[in-house]
């Protein structure tokens, strides 16, 4: 789990001297936010408790739940409030912006809302759901370049050419204020105190706004900006004191991804937010899943970025009984991203710990290393014989704590297990969990088989007591899917030369009463196992 930006390395708060007061910074944005046009496409979106989460945290947790609005996000306050305030000589020439995702949709719904047109230019690696999705509400979709850039670039271009008027995604005063009516609702919906408020932040136009009305309205709350540890432009900067650009962003939170904040974003955020927390992917993953399980409603990574602040945030300061507002602020996510999500929730909720163990390749090693791993549940366990003298597992445990992985790893090694404890590490949880096997000169006379176990403790080792002793696994894959029922895929060097042998193992197979399928001549397992 990340952990808050230590001191150390935190970015320093601007001293108060060179801080604005709220009273010179803050009328405009405060008569902006008070007289903002958005609800004409926007509703005031709900503030929901959390309850699960707050009963797990021991503080009281509200969600505002931005991923209601009509397009799932936040982005059509701004983008309206903008196209709102232009004149009718402005709006009939029409709009232009570049986006990728959830901006685009918002200044598409505002523009068939005013009855204008809208120019959308979307990198061409833009998912079609979100090309079909503004090319539904009747935006004139241009695809440009790779990346976000590329895009914007080209638009400027044809704002140029075409006399448009360009609607930025944060960096304008009429979208910050749009923006800021979020806070506006909170404060309107929850009046008793509120300790802190946690906003995502990609380029800024979110926390300015809800940061600008907090703090001229109620400046005892706390306004948290939240990023991703490889999408920090903002932290960089405010530490910097000075806007830095980023060579690369991670795409995960792709509604965060910003390489460069807005100037004016900048200004207000260093000015008035009082703190920030940086949050990793796992984090992010596990906040999805508690979203879910509080409302059942899937957050985009960007939606859930405060959930995850909050967790770090109650973890470091140890509080109890706080009030404590994240803003879910969008749910466009594609449902392919899903599986990823769930997988990697689990590390984000510390409920997984994964090793790499060696094991003597001699007879029951392996099942005294499961008596060893006792009730403990077992996530995934991936093995593929490979060396005559030991064998090495990739082995996924459940856990409580983080800290159980070491306690895990060592006990393992005192056993006689050497270990290598594989939590934290970014290469074994994408990739090489899913590349253990290959094919083995050792695996004669091979079987596989396909195995669909209960899924509750003892299953495996009900299994492994009653293989016969002159039976060996060579390949063992399981991974829990979190159902009621596991698949697991096994290779069994079976002898079968004789009656007595085929009939054994007949008899041990009916004995097991796990369903089963004989994949030995399989030509997957023939072109990359045998």
């Amino acid at each position: 789990m990340a952990r808050a930006t230590p001191p150390e390395s935190r970015p320093a708060k601007t001293p108060a001297r060179r801080r604005a007061s709220p009273a010179a910074a803050k009328p405009d944005y405060l008569k902006k936010i008070l007289t903002a046009r958005v609800y004409d496409v926007a509703i005031e979106s709900p503030l929901d408790a959390a309850r699960s989460l707050s009963r797990r945290v021991g503080n009281t947790v509200w969600l505002k739940r931005e991923d209601q609005q009509p397009v799932f996000s936040f982005k059509l306050r701004g983008a309206y409030n903008k196209m709102a305030h232009l004149s009718a000589e402005a709006l009939a020439k029409g709009v232009i912006c570049a986006s990728a995702g959830n901006h685009a949709q918002g200044v598409a719904l505002s523009a068939k809302k005013l009855g204008c047109r809208a120019v959308i230019v979307m990198p061409v690696t833009t998912p079609k759901l979100k090309i079909d999705a503004v090319a539904a509400l009747g935006g004139e979709v241009v695809l440009h370049g790779e990346s976000y850039s590329d895009a914007h670039t080209h638009a400027l271009s044809l704002q140029a050419e075409q006399g448009l008027t360009f609607v930025h995604p944060f960096d304008d005063p009429d979208v910050i204020a749009g923006q800021g009516t979020i806070a506006m609702e909170i404060l309107r919906q929850h009046e008793g105190p509120i300790d802190a408020i946690f906003v995502a932040i990609g380029g800024g136009g979110l926390i300015s706004g809800v940061a600008s009305y907090i703090k001229a309205v109620r400046p005892e709350i706390k306004v948290i900006g939240v990023q991703t540890r490889d999408s920090d432009a903002m932290v960089r900067s405010v530490r910097a004191g000075k806007r830095v650009t980023l060579t690369d962003v991670g795409l995960f939170s792709d509604g965060t991804a910003v390489k460069l904040v807005g100037e004016e974003t900048f200004r207000i955020t260093r000015e008035l937010v009082d703190d920030f927390i940086i949050v990793d992917t796992d984090e992010v993953c596990a906040a999805i899943k508690d979203v879910f399980q509080d409302t059942r409603s899937i957050l985009e990574p960007a939606g859930a970025l405060g959930v995850a602040a909050i967790k770090q945030y109650v973890a470091q300061h140890k509080c109890k009984g706080q009030t404590l507002v994240a803003i879910t602020c969008g749910a466009n996510m594609n449902f392919d991203r899903l599986r990823f999500v769930a997988e990697r929730a689990e590390f984000g909720e510390q409920r997984e710990a994964l090793f790499a163990v060696t094991i003597p390749e001699e007879r029951g090693s392996f099942k005294r290393f499961c008596e060893l791993v006792g009730p403990r549940a077992v996530t995934e366990f991936n093995y593929r014989i490979s060396d005559a003298k030991v064998a090495h597992v990739f082995v996924g445990l459940a856990i409580n704590k983080r800290d159980e992985a070491d306690k895990i790893a060592r006990n393992f090694v005192r056993h006689g297990f050497a270990t290598v404890n594989l939590t934290d590490d970014e290469l074994a949880k994408e990739h090489v969990r899913h590349l253990v096997g290959g094919r083995s000169a050792l695996a004669a006379d091979e079987r596989l088989f396909r195995f669909v176990f209960p899924e509750r403790p003892g299953a495996l080792m009900r299994f492994l007591s009653s293989l016969h002793p002159d039976w060996n696994i060579s390949l063992f894959h399981y991974r829990n899917q979190g159902a009621d029922y596991g698949r697991i895929l096994v290779g069994l060097q079976v002898p079968g030369k004789t009656a007595a042998d085929r009939r054994a193992f007949k008899d041990f197979l009916e004995a097991l009463a796990y369903p089963c399928v004989e994949e030995s001549s399989n030509p997957v397992y023939q072109l990359f196992l045998r």
